[in-house]
């Protein structure tokens, strides 16, 4: 047996518990983040804080397989273009929500990263 048929194997006995959309190229989307604050206090106690974080942004990219797909989001903040690739099955992602869906003639939208302001509009579908 060879170490890609026990991958295989594993993914297909253990699949992803929470419902997960049908997510598609050029959606917008919200994901919540867990994240996990540690304060270090003088006494040497660790105090454990989760929150949820939101990020919004455009799907460029996606690759799918079974357990390790991925999804590549772009969002702009303060007037600077983040992306950031998620593991769709990672428990790090709680939540994905669907906000808007756009018409696209690419697989990839790597072409935005060139457009500033109002060029980086997607026509929406309603």
């Amino acid at each position: 047996m060879s170490f890609n048929t026990i991958i295989e194997s594993f993914n297909l006995m253990h699949p992803k518990t929470k419902e997960i959309p049908t997510i598609s190229i050029g959606d917008t989307v919200r994901l919540g983040l867990v994240i996990r604050e540690i304060d270090k206090d003088k006494t040497a106690k660790k105090v454990e804080k989760e929150r949820l974080q939101p990020y919004e942004g455009i799907v460029i990219a996606m690759k799918k397989a079974n357990s390790n797909s991925t999804i590549t989001v772009r969002k702009v903040f303060q007037g600077v273009g983040v992306e950031q690739v998620f593991l769709i099955h990672s428990p790090m992602v709680s939540t994905i929500k669907i906000l808007k869906h756009a018409k696209v003639r690419r697989a990839k939208l790597h072409f935005l990263r060139k457009r500033i302001g109002k060029a980086t509009k997607l026509k929406e579908i309603f």
